[in-house]
């Protein structure tokens, strides 16, 4: 298969061998190749096929899994069924997944950059503001003189990495307000439970306010003017994949309405 396509599949480490970038885009069409094979078998023996679309969905880690299940649902709910493969890691590694098309589409918090060797198209979803939340006795604490009472409280923020961070970052500075950082989270579902136990404050996008309220039991301290921005990042200049279109025209007439 090597000497038909051209290109190397494997490629030696140490004493055994690894696929390449090109093996594994091979092995992605090798999977659809067989896919169709089983499903060809079923329809010449009068067997139904069932078999759904896929999406290949990465999911950036700084996304709050509330903004994620509410991004994917529209998903679920198409009249043609689809199944949904989601892998969650760092931006960069899924940009790099998407380059190879093994995915379809990255959610994300910021646009892919100029640094990333990805010929990507961000799309964006939409945007809000921040609220930010903690246990009872630090919200009723903080809530009188806010934003000025964040000076100083214990606060849990994503990595510098997280778009979200670095908004918080400038505007704390535009503020002059210096909170005591006392967590760094590189996965929002952690931070959440740190928030909820009472370790300190956090900030959430506002779109999921009512969510994080019910579901955590934390209380809203305020809200400040700091925008959260969400993108769909394709290799399409235009969206084409049906799932995907439902997941942008949803996020755009509804959840960021």
């Amino acid at each position: 298969l090597e000497e038909a396509l051209g290109e190397k599949l494997f490629a030696r480490s140490g004493r055994g061998i690894v696929v390449t970038e090109a093996g594994r885009v091979v092995y992605r069409y090798a999977e659809e190749i067989f896919g169709l094979g089983a499903e060809l078998l079923d329809t010449l023996q009068g067997r139904p096929t069932g078999r759904p679309a896929r999406l290949r969905v990465g999911i950036a880690n700084v996304i709050p899994k509330l903004i994620a299940h509410r991004l994917l649902k529209p998903a679920f709910a198409l009249p043609e069924p689809v199944r949904v493969l989601c892998l969650e890691d760092s931006p960069e590694r899924l940009l790099a997944e998407l380059a190879i098309h093994g995915l379809d589409v990255v959610l994300a918090d910021a646009p892919a950059g100029p640094t990333v060797k990805v010929k990507a198209y961000s799309h964006l979803l939409g945007e809000c503001g921040v609220s930010v939340f903690g246990v009872e006795h630090l919200a009723k604490a903080r809530r009188r003189g806010f934003p000025r009472s964040l000076d100083g409280a214990p606060f849990l923020l994503p990595t510098p990495d997280a778009a979200l961070r670095r908004l918080l970052d400038q505007w704390f500075e535009a503020q002059g307000i210096r909170p005591d950082i006392v967590g760094e989270f590189d996965d929002s579902a952690l931070l959440k439970v740190f928030g909820q136990s009472g370790a300190g404050l956090f900030a959430v996008p506002s779109a999921i306010e009512a969510e994080v309220r019910r579901q955590s039991g934390a209380l809203l301290v305020g809200r400040i003017d700091v925008l959260e921005r969400f993108y769909a990042i394709t290799v399409e200049r235009k969206l084409k994949h049906p799932a995907v279109v439902a997941i942008a025209d949803t996020a755009r007439r509804e959840m960021f309405a």
